[in-house]
């Protein structure tokens, strides 16, 4: 067998060097004290600045573990015990340099045993490892925005829920859609579409500013994961804000175009203990907030399924009512505050349905707007309107209000000429009421729709001025006659039982420098008119003057001659205003009552069903699925009272109210119930009565019978 050739120390050497200078291999070494005495150049020269002080440092300190490698952050360690260590992946830890190398080594001693220090080898993998970590990130995020994909949110929420289950922590789960993002791709093109999506990442980092994880699930769909919150004031504030902020325009390299976005909110763990369930809960309340007429946010609430398939069949019957002609006209006055004369009517379209009755318009226009059934209602609605207001005098005019979904739908102008010249209605007397949610649409086809109706000279008004996206802009370019307040100005605000009055001066200041009318809508109180008309508003509508009358009964009245309103809060002109009636629970002591719920505000309520209530009693109310409120009676006669609670409720993204916590499952498992979502329904932990204890108070004779549960009335 041949021997291997020697090689002498100058020509091991040059191999070594040939080794370094080729890239294949490189060295290191240390001495006893960790301190660096030699690195391979090729290695040294890609440091960067690290490069600088490489020999004046511990060696464990001239390079940094790369994030996912634990094994690299015991270098120290292993040098400092003297142990062999390989395959520790480093990198430079500075912004100069992006190389990531592989470290071997083992100790060296001579021959009395002392120890020397470090050899070992080195190996840039930086070409390699920033190529996986690029595939690890492309597996995790989405490519277009930068935001968590649908896998990584999945795996998120995941493992989210799983740790807070054991440590007994909220979360909540935020789903979002971009309402007419299809009309900018197909306007503008997909590169348009693209531009946006980034956008909309971008403002949704800025509002969610690292309280919680944003996801893309794909197309126009996003979701957040906001861990520890279940505070539902805090989650309203911030979907209105989102809500708000996607709903600005935005520039993009096509033009400027604007959507709009619909939230769902659902929480953990009372909505939802797993994924697949806070998930669905999310989706459904989703799906509420765009069937709610987009631009909104909501709760989950267990009875969403139930409103979805009532939703369902409420559609199929509203298209047999336009075929069975079920629909009918109302009016109510518009009143010039100068000298209370009816100026205008406000057609109001109401359904009689033979199982339902008389369905208010705010019930079912929703549900027709999704279904775009609102397009041929509205088109009867203003036939039978123009048709009717011929009968009128010449001052009086008619306003109709027009539909978002209705506007944008092809054909709507060409509609509007149509039903005039049918009708032989003049032009003039014509006002359509629209929302400014319209304005947010693509800007050439809208502002091509405002001068076409401008052109046949119909009046336009923007109605619910101030409650969305207000701009000056919209008001600048669009031919409006008037500005219409919409009734949640007069919301209680700040202390001011009037509402936000600065506001509503601010509004009258800006229409009359405009040349523009300003209508109050909704005004419900003698003193409220006073004030608005105090502060400058030309018109008003609302209970305050007349509820919504038959037309049979505009007739009669425009027989009288002139017709005047006298502002009045008695009688049958007072504000009826909206109530609740629906049974909830009482809580008081260790016994549990039925009662009825007659009205709800922010701040208080007015209950039914107790007698011999002394003021200043407290109770608890039951409003179901864990949302109970404390409060106090101020007020008591016979058998109602009129309550106060210690925490105001919140805005549910609905129109209603409710509580900003509710009973945590987590509380209800520690005192023996399963850990479970709340059920709907009456709180499964309400006090039993004790043995031999007695209900301080007395059911009335109107009260509902116990035992039946908070159920809608």
């Amino acid at each position: 067998m041949p021997l291997a050739p020697e090689f002498s120390g100058e020509e091991k050497l040059a191999i070594v060097e040939q080794l370094e200078s080729s890239g294949v291999a490189c060295f290191w070494a240390t001495d006893a004290k960790g301190m660096l005495t030699y690195l391979s150049p090729a290695i040294f020269e890609a440091m960067g600045r690290q490069a600088a002080n490489a020999f004046e440092i511990p060696f464990q300190h001239v390079f940094a573990p790369v994030a996912g490698d634990g094994d690299a952050r015991s270098l120290g360690l292993k040098l400092g015990t003297r142990k062999s260590f390989s395959g520790l992946t480093v990198e430079t830890g500075d912004d100069t340099s992006d190389l990531v190398v592989r470290l071997s080594g083992r100790p060296m001693y001579d021959k009395a045993g002392d120890f020397l220090g470090f050899r070992g080898t080195a190996s840039d993998i930086t070409d390699e490892f920033r190529a996986e970590e690029e595939a690890s990130r492309l597996a995790k995020f989405d490519s277009l925005t930068g935001l968590a994909n649908r896998h990584r949110m999945e795996q998120r929420i995941d493992s989210t829920l799983q740790t807070f289950r054991s440590a007994k922590r909220a979360a909540a789960l935020m789903m979002l859609d971009l309402d007419r993002f299809k009309q900018v791709n197909d306007t503008l093109g997909h590169a348009a579409g693209d531009q946006l999506l980034q956008q909309v990442a971008e403002r949704l980092n800025s509002v969610v500013a690292g309280r919680g994880e944003i996801g893309r699930l794909g197309g126009d769909e996003f979701q957040i994961l906001i861990p520890d919150m279940d505070d539902r004031g805090e989650l309203g504030e911030l979907a209105k804000k989102i809500i708000q902020m996607l709903s600005q325009p935005y520039s993009v390299e096509e033009g400027r175009c604007s959507i709009g976005c619909s939230v769902g909110v659902a929480i953990a763990p009372y909505d939802g203990l797993e994924r697949e369930d806070l998930t669905r809960a999310a989706d459904l309340a989703l799906y509420a907030s765009k069937n709610g007429g987009r631009g909104q946010f909501r709760f989950y609430a267990a009875d969403l399924e139930h409103e979805a398939n009532l939703r369902k069949r409420m559609e199929e019957d509203l298209a047999q009512a336009i075929e069975a002609g079920d629909f009918k006209l109302e009016y109510q006055p518009c009143v010039a505050l100068d000298s209370n004369k009816v100026v205008a009517l406000e057609a109001q379209f109401c359904w009689e349905d033979e199982d339902r009755g008389r369905v208010q318009p705010e019930t079912f226009v929703p549900v027709a707007e999704g279904s775009r059934l609102i397009i041929p209602i509205g088109e009867w609605a203003l036939r039978k309107a123009c048709e009717q207001a011929k009968d009128w005098p010449e001052s009086l005019r008619l306003s109709m209000n027009i539909s978002p979904v209705q506007f944008e739908a092809n054909g709507f102008v060409e509609m509007v000429e149509s039903v005039l010249e049918e009708t032989g209605m003049d032009p003039a007397r014509l006002d359509l009421e629209l929302n400014e949610s319209v304005l947010l649409g693509d800007a050439s086809k809208v502002d091509a729709a405002l001068g076409a109706l401008f052109k046949l000279g119909v009046r336009l008004t923007l109605d619910q001025y101030g409650t969305g996206l207000s701009s000056l802009s919209y008001l600048r370019r669009a031919p409006f006659n008037s500005l219409k307040i919409g009734a949640n100005f007069f919301e209680p605000v700040m202390g001011n039982d009037l509402g936000d009055m600065e506001l509503v001066r601010a509004v009258v200041a800006l229409a009359g420098a405009m040349g523009m009318e300003t209508v109050a809508n909704g005004v419900h109180a003698m003193d409220l008119m006073a004030e608005l008309k105090k502060i400058g508003v030309s018109h008003v509508q609302g209970f305050v003057f007349s509820e919504a009358i038959s037309h049979e009964a505009v007739l009669e009245d425009i027989a009288n001659g002139d017709w005047t309103l006298e502002p009045t809060d008695q009688g049958s002109q007072r504000a009826s205003r909206r109530t609740v009636f629906r049974k909830i629970g009482l809580i008081h002591e260790d016994h549990y009552y039925d009662v009825t719920l007659r009205n709800l505000s922010r701040s208080g309520a007015m209950i039914q069903g107790l007698e011999d209530v002394p003021v200043g009693t407290q109770f608890v109310l039951d409003f179901g699925q864990g949302q109970l409120a404390v409060c106090t009676v101020r007020r008591t006669m016979d058998d109602t009272q009129g309550v106060e609670f210690e925490q105001e409720l919140v805005d549910d993204g609905a129109g209603g109210l409710c509580t900003r916590h509710r009973v945590s499952p987590y509380e209800l498992a520690a005192a023996g119930a399963p850990l479970t979502a709340l059920p709907p329904g009456k709180y499964s932990q309400a006090p039993e009565a004790a043995p031999g204890s007695y209900a301080q108070f007395k059911l009335s004779s109107n009260a509902p019978k116990q035992g039946t549960g908070p159920q809608e009335g």
